[in-house]
């Protein structure tokens, strides 16, 4: 009997340690994709705060410049490792660096000017769907019904919000300037996506990112250089400085190497739920930075965007 006793306690003890490890490591979970999530939205508020004041691709070249730096030594020492194998790589590593640092840099810092840092999140959003029709397409993946009900949904939610509600805007091809670039961004980090990952595929994430981080900062370049021909005064500036520093820093190095981590932590299906957190964030820093509340059409896109990515995802 005793010994009986003995053994529910000891089996309650270890069943309460199991409870709170997973309650710690839910709690853990949250606050990461939280902080991730802010960290990626970040960029999205710092193109529409910055509108134009400092050259689009200058901050790009410096951002991206910051995190193949930062990373660098751990690109380094995988080389010296043989986990990259250059001379095999060097191709997809610059295909990669164009598509998810060069065309997702430059154009999303240009597009602050004319659209909202809201219409940014939600058209970023539609990546997946994207990566989705691009895979059954090459026959990598099988869409069902349920994903092509996503990708209706999404892609209303999308023309919604660009037309503004106005379904002649879209006839008559007057959509918002930046919101064009931004979905040039999206493509092409739909393509990264798919791309990234067959890129040195023995390296490690945050070395890969340090490699396509150079590639999109050596793509940005003869751009910058042009703007710092044209207007020295701006890109130079303490303003300019600071942007530099903040872009390369929060929703560069810290988002990626969180993202990494979190990856790391729970696996790819779990982390993919920063997606949705993403524009909720990119909104309410929206609203308490800029001073921009999304409207209710952001609402409905938003809901059509979301839920659609949500039914893609599914099996």
């Amino acid at each position: 009997m005793g010994k009986d006793t003995g053994k529910e306690t000891s089996d309650q003890l270890v069943t309460g340690a199991a409870s709170a490890s997973d309650a710690w490591l839910g709690a853990v979970a949250l606050i990461g994709f939280i902080l991730v999530a802010t960290a990626q939205a970040s960029n999205q508020i710092l193109a529409r705060g910055l509108a134009g004041s400092v050259p689009p691709f200058s901050l790009a070249f410096f951002r991206w410049g910051i995190v193949a730096i930062g990373l660098a030594p751990i690109a380094l020492r995988e080389i010296r490792d043989g986990r990259v194998p250059l001379a095999g790589n060097i191709w997809p590593i610059l295909a990669a660096g164009f598509m998810g640092m060069f065309l997702c840099g430059g154009p999303v810092y240009a597009a602050g000017v004319s659209t909202t840092a809201i219409h940014i999140a939600l058209i970023m959003a539609l990546s997946p769907i994207t990566v989705l029709l691009i895979s059954a397409l090459r026959g990598i993946e099988h869409v069902g019904p349920l994903q092509w009900l996503g990708t209706a949904l999404a892609l209303a939610g999308a023309l919604l919000i660009i037309s503004g509600g106005h379904p002649r805007t879209l006839i008559e091809l007057q959509t918002v300037a930046g919101d064009g670039l931004v979905v040039i961004a999206m493509l092409g980090w739909s393509g990264y996506t798919l791309l990234q990952s067959r890129a040195a595929p023995q390296a490690s994430l945050l070395a890969r990112i340090s490699l396509f981080s150079g590639a999109g900062a050596l793509f940005s370049l003869p751009l910058a250089v042009m703007e710092m021909w044209a207007t020295p005064a701006q890109v130079f500036s303490t303003k300019a400085l600071s942007a530099y520093v903040f872009a390369g820093i929060v929703p560069g190095l810290l988002a990626y190497a969180g993202f990494a981590w979190l990856g790391g932590k729970f696996g790819s299906v779990r982390t993919s739920l920063v997606l949705y957190l993403g524009p909720i964030a990119s909104a309410l820093l929206s609203f308490a930075i800029l001073g921009e509340p999304p409207k209710l059409i952001h609402l409905f896109g938003g809901l059509l965007i979301l839920g659609g990515v949500w039914a893609s995802l599914r099996r």
